[in-house]
């Protein structure tokens, strides 16, 4: 019998679940529960039994900061999926643009965008969220970070810095990839790996090759994907490949989403995102050579709305869902063995005047 899969996607400071049926490619709504703000991003625990939840009041990019940031541990029933609250939620000091744990899950990195830093708490033996850890010295956390990933052998962490572009008279703010080694939750020896000095590299989120030491970077200001090649406890200085992710010129401003590699290895995915449906909003997807690592593009498929932000694949690997912000939808789309996509359906959510900021799915433990 397959494992259960729940989806879960906020709306403002509310959390549903769905169930999924990955064979029919449904979804069923069940439970909501209510944080404290808006719901900016969650991450689950590694044994799949809790899940955190990063929270605030401030609003997106560089605007007005608000005074309600925390994260909060959720547990999740392992038979039904519902969430309940675990522990007292852990206050931060502004809002946080995203957060992960580390393989095992003894500690919650969060990346701060405004300013940009990078922060990291424990997680207690019973799972709540704990106290921050202190760092040894300071940390150069870059210009505008977006993401924050450890590795998968747990040594290091990236913090992953989008910058800026040139506008309203500023010149462009140079992006940047922040490499840390990663000890009980202190970061140390911070390398910056900037090519061209961070002009022209605007890398949004990162996403790791299962099995082969390959980092694929999306990059939103360049509407492209990346492979940096990480060994010895090094990322290469520069990317060895560059591919452009849109399908078609742009229509107005057009920007990069996340990245995500199958579960397989075989195959990376990137969501091209447009504010209104003029522009391109779909999914660019690559084939993984499997001896160098060189993404090949094989599809670009509508993304059956418009600005995904957020998309996730599901543990099994056949089945991937698309959340969108405006004309807030969920659809789902089938993954073939070679890693095309079919789209099967879409569910409008109402959303008000709030927004779908985040979506993912969790297997059952």
């Amino acid at each position: 019998m397959a494992n259960k899969v729940w989806l879960y996607a906020n709306v403002g400071p509310e959390l549903t679940q769905y169930d999924v049926d990955v064979d029919a490619a449904t979804l069923t709504r069940r439970d909501t529960v209510s944080l404290s703000a808006n719901v900016q991003y969650a991450w689950p625990h590694a044994s799949r039994q809790f899940l955190y939840v990063a929270t605030s009041d401030s609003a997106s990019g560089m605007g007005p900061a608000g005074t309600n940031h925390h994260v909060t541990a959720l547990r999740i029933d392992g038979a039904t999926g519902a969430l309940s609250q675990h522990g007292a939620p852990i206050p931060l000091p502004t809002r946080p643009i995203h957060m992960a744990t580390d393989i095992p899950s003894r500690h919650i990195l969060v990346a701060f965008n405004n300013p940009s830093a990078i922060r990291v708490y424990r997680i207690s033996a019973d799972g709540t969220a704990g106290a921050e850890v202190a760092q040894s010295g300071a940390i150069d956390a870059g210009i505008f970070a977006h993401q924050v990933r450890a590795t998968l052998d747990n040594r290091q962490v990236i913090l992953v810095c989008r910058g800026h572009d040139a506008a309203d008279g500023k010149p462009e703010e140079p992006g940047s990839l922040k490499l840390f080694d990663f000890t009980d939750g202190v970061l140390s020896n911070g390398v910056s790996i900037a090519p061209d000095g961070g002009y022209g590299f605007g890398p949004r989120h990162l996403d790791f090759h299962p099995t082969q030491p390959w980092v694929y970077v999306s990059l939103e200001r360049q509407n492209a994907l990346d492979l940096f090649d990480r060994t010895n406890g090094k990322l290469s200085p520069a990317p060895r490949y560059r591919k452009p992710t849109l399908g078609r010129s742009p229509v107005g401003r057009q920007a990069v989403g996340t990245v995500h590699v199958h579960p397989n290895g075989r195959t990376v995915y990137v969501a091209n995102r447009a504010a209104d449906a003029a522009g391109e909003n779909s999914l660019a997807v690559y084939a993984i050579d499997q001896a160098s690592g060189e993404p090949n593009l094989i599809q670009h498929i509508d993304s059956h709305g418009v600005h995904p932000r957020t998309f996730h694949i599901d543990p099994s690997g056949r089945l991937m869902a698309v959340a969108h912000i405006t004309g807030a939808a969920l659809s789902l789309f089938r993954i073939a063995a070679d890693g095309k996509l079919e789209f099967v359906r879409s569910y409008d959510i109402d959303v008000g005047n709030r927004t779908m900021w985040w979506m993912g799915m969790v297997e059952q433990p």
